[in-house]
């Protein structure tokens, strides 16, 4: 496409080089340039895009987008902007030809339970025979295919370019996990969303937000502008009324809303829940009638997933027998309270709740689950919010008999200060510290910073009537210490040890 088409609709504050070059592509990562490419420069927190000009046109860049710039490069075409996120997504969504146009765009956000939402919504619509994708945090699906996912929603141009993926190869329906980044810094911009689901929330991410209060207002972004235009008829909000947050959505949004709780006033709620350590039954009640609904997911958190999926489908018009056959057909989510086999027969479960209300509900789970002692593995982020710390750590001791504090992804923080801010919470449970002898007391907490050896260590002490929970990565399939990612997975960390 040539470069003075693309930037029709883009605001510019100048252009220096020519317009009529062609663009093979756009990226905003120096890295991925090949010869001909556009490169936007992005300001990050961390890095600015600006700094890596140099390296872009040695790779081959024919066009520059800024914000601004010093330098001038021979035979490459400059695009000065007032924003450069902003103009990437317009340039991205007009490259790829606007994929998401006629689609049905179904977009999950919240704190917690947006990936274990998505999955049972996949399965419910495949139940209806509907071509369905997936964008989110563990990979980016359809029809098959599967990669890996780089953030829980990739940065536009890469969005756009999965978009046009599954357009071409004949999705119908698209389910985006929506991160509090993403609506921030604008990488869904210009998007059409038919639904927008909010699962709940709570404290996350204040690295980066600062404040609860901009933290949410990133997260409303999504329902601001839903309902307007020509779309206004079609899209619904699909809200959890049983968070306070969702109240305020509902105020928030011009689109209809569909409330899903276990509230009197909810459209659809449960009724006659039972939970044990095969999984949930309740009575699915809608305006349509009622349906008995069972699951393999386990406790309460899973009845709010499983709500917020089957009330986006029934938004959709999917038929409550349907919506039944989804839910139960899906068997589990990886990294979500996952259970890991192993040759000793112990009840050992990954989970990947690394926020202090998400480690609460999957620590009230497995208290349920728990016949002896509930041992606690888990540890923080490091260049992440330290404020949580205190407060996972309190969790932690309140409803676990042994805690293990080790390392998460430490990345450019020293273990031991992370494992330092946790152990405060963990004082204020009243549990107290192993200081002499392996952990093998009824209660008390310790420290192992090698999570390799901390998982042995739980492991190692675990009987036939305990529990083991490993917290914090789930899925993941890596560890990042410093600048470094090594391969680490919890599940084989835990069959081996098991083994």
């Amino acid at each position: 496409m040539r470069l003075n088409h693309l930037l029709k609709g883009v605001s510019i504050l100048g252009l220096q080089g020519r317009g009529d070059i062609e663009v093979e592509g756009i990226t905003c990562d120096s890295r991925a340039v090949k010869k001909g490419y556009l490169f936007a420069a992005l300001k990050g927190s961390n890095q600015d895009g600006h700094g890596y000009l140099t390296h872009a046109v040695q790779r081959g860049a024919h066009a520059l987008v800024v914000e601004d710039v010093e330098e001038v490069f021979e035979a490459v075409t400059i695009v000065r902007v007032a924003d450069t996120r902003v103009a990437l997504s317009e340039l991205a969504a007009r490259f790829y030809s606007y994929p998401a146009r006629g689609m049905s765009l179904i977009g999950i956000t919240g704190t917690n339970g947006k990936t274990t939402t998505s999955y049972l919504l996949e399965s419910i619509l495949k139940e209806a025979t509907s071509e369905v994708g997936v964008i989110g945090s563990i990979n980016y699906r359809f029809r098959g295919k599967s990669r890996e996912a780089s953030l829980t929603t990739p940065e536009s141009t890469d969005l756009m370019g999965i978009i046009r993926e599954m357009r071409d190869a004949g999705v119908a329906d698209i389910i985006v996990e929506v991160s509090s980044h993403s609506l921030d810094q604008g990488r869904t911009r210009g998007l059409h969303w038919s639904r927008a689901l909010f699962t709940n929330f709570s404290r996350d991410h204040l690295d980066y937000h600062g404040t609860m209060e901009e933290y949410f207002k990133a997260k409303s972004l999504l329902f601001h502008s839903l309902g307007e235009g020509k779309d206004r008829d079609q899209a619904k909000a699909v809200i959890n009324m049983d968070d306070p947050k969702g109240r305020v959505l509902e105020k928030i949004t011009k689109a209809p809303v569909v409330g899903y709780g276990l509230g009197g006033d909810c459209l659809l709620s449960a009724a006659d829940i039972e939970s044990n350590a095969h999984g949930l039954r309740f009575t699915l009640v809608t305006p349509s009638g009622d349906i008995p609904v069972t699951s393999s997911l386990l406790g309460q958190i899973n009845v709010y997933n499983i709500l917020g999926a089957a009330a986006t489908a029934f938004s959709l018009g999917i038929d409550l027998e349907i919506i039944a056959r989804g839910i139960k057909g899906l068997a589990g989510i990886p990294g979500r309270l996952q259970p890991v086999k192993n040759k000793r027969g112990l009840t050992v479960f990954v989970d990947y709740a690394h926020s202090p209300d998400a480690l609460e509900k999957v620590l009230q789970t497995s208290r349920q689950l728990t016949r002896g002692r509930l041992i606690t593995v888990f540890g923080c982020g490091g260049d992440r919010d330290r404020g949580k710390r205190p407060d996972m750590g309190r969790v932690a001791g309140n409803y676990s008999d042994l805690v293990i504090i080790t390392s998460d992804n430490p990345r450019g923080e020293h273990p031991a200060q992370i494992a330092d801010d946790i152990e405060l919470g963990i004082k204020e449970s009243g549990l107290k510290r192993i200081e002499r002898g392996p952990l093998c007391q009824e209660r008390g907490y310790g420290v192992i910073l090698d999570r390799r050896r901390a998982i042995q260590a739980a492991i190692n002490i675990a009987g036939k009537e305990d529990l083991v929970l490993i917290a914090g990565k789930g899925h993941e399939n890596y560890q990042i210490i410093g600048n470094r990612k090594r391969h680490f997975d919890d599940r084989e960390e835990a069959a081996l040890a098991a083994s």
